[in-house]
């Protein structure tokens, strides 16, 4: 057992095992128009890696009349994979909720002009990054100039009702620029809320707050600095057990574009597919079995328990 496996059986005896899917997760590849500091799957425009369409139509036909939640869509830039539009055409002709996590500044480019009025009318959420209301910090982590395209886009949406309308969600995607932990994610969302309108008149429904996971590449600038055992430190130092019910690993699976199967996108990331004699693998993929089983951990794990907790939704706590 790893440091987090001692530390949860203080609050689990059992360990940390799933209870249900509630969201799935599919990651499209690694194929990004960024290259962010802190992307944990260290996306680029150099990454090939794109799911086929035939993996698509498998996890279309496997889904059937499940009572998903969520089907989150996630890169990657999702929205550049070339079968995109059939992917979120057939899950919504099937009924299903979907989400698509956007880093908002491919929704403003020419020859993607029809996105914004597709994604619209089939009523898909989103999730765009905006790891900051002030242009300086979004650039310096994510690349000059994509501040002025993410307003650009937001507020291309609001236009047609996102972040305004219901069942037209827009949430953003805030995390920490520094080697700290994010703030209270109620308080920061007052004040994004409230600089973003005075500033843009943009509007969103919900602000996610994440931490930084210690892995990829701001893994990567914690070795440079060298503060990744302080990192390491203050997460453990702030374990909250509170958060363990709601970690987001015990309510939903990841599919990776190759199809193989994860308990989050973070062990994803590292190449920790499901375990304990689940399948792994979207060619034997059983939902059933799945809903009940052992989760996969590291040390990385402390990012998602420390103070209010951290998941591709938000704080926990």
């Amino acid at each position: 057992m790893n440091d987090f496996d001692h530390k949860i059986r203080e609050s689990l005896s059992s360990g940390l095992m799933s209870e249900d899917i509630r969201i799935l997760q599919i990651n499209l590849g690694r194929y990004c128009n960024l290259s962010c500091r802190h992307c944990h799957l260290e996306c680029s425009p150099s990454r090939s890696e794109v799911m086929p369409k035939s993996a698509m139509a498998e996890i279309i036909s496997s889904l059937g009349e499940k009572p998903f939640e969520l089907i989150d869509i996630t890169g990657g830039s999702p929205e550049l994979h070339p079968h995109f539009r059939f992917f979120v055409n057939e899950l919504g002709a099937q009924g299903h909720r979907v989400q698509v996590r956007t880093n908002l500044t491919n929704l403003i480019e020419p020859s993607l002009s029809d996105l914004i009025p597709l994604l619209g009318a089939l009523r898909v959420s989103l999730v765009g990054s905006m790891p900051c209301y002030l242009e300086d910090n979004v650039d310096a982590q994510r690349g000059e100039g994509v501040y002025g395209k993410a307003v650009i886009a937001i507020r291309k949406l609001n236009r047609i009702g996102y972040g305004l309308e219901e069942g037209l969600l827009l949430h953003l995607a805030f995390n920490p620029g520094g080697f700290v932990l994010p703030p209270s994610q109620v308080e920061l969302e007052g004040v994004y809320r409230k600089e973003l309108e005075r500033r843009w008149d943009i509007h969103f429904n919900r602000l996610i707050v994440m931490a930084n996971m210690p892995i990829g590449r701001y893994r990567k600038q914690l070795e440079r600095d060298r503060a990744m055992e302080t990192y390491m430190r203050a997460l453990k130092d702030a374990f909250n057990p509170s958060t363990l019910p709601h970690l987001m690993c015990r309510h939903q699976v990841s599919i990776d574009w190759n199809g193989t199967l994860y308990d989050c996108d973070f062990n994803l990331a590292l190449g920790i597919a499901v375990n304990h004699g689940s399948p792994n693998h979207l060619g034997g993929i059983n939902y059933d079995r799945l809903a009940h089983r052992s989760i996969m951990t590291g040390t990385h794990c402390f990012g998602c328990t420390a103070g209010s907790g951290s998941s591709c939704s938000g704080a926990l706590a």
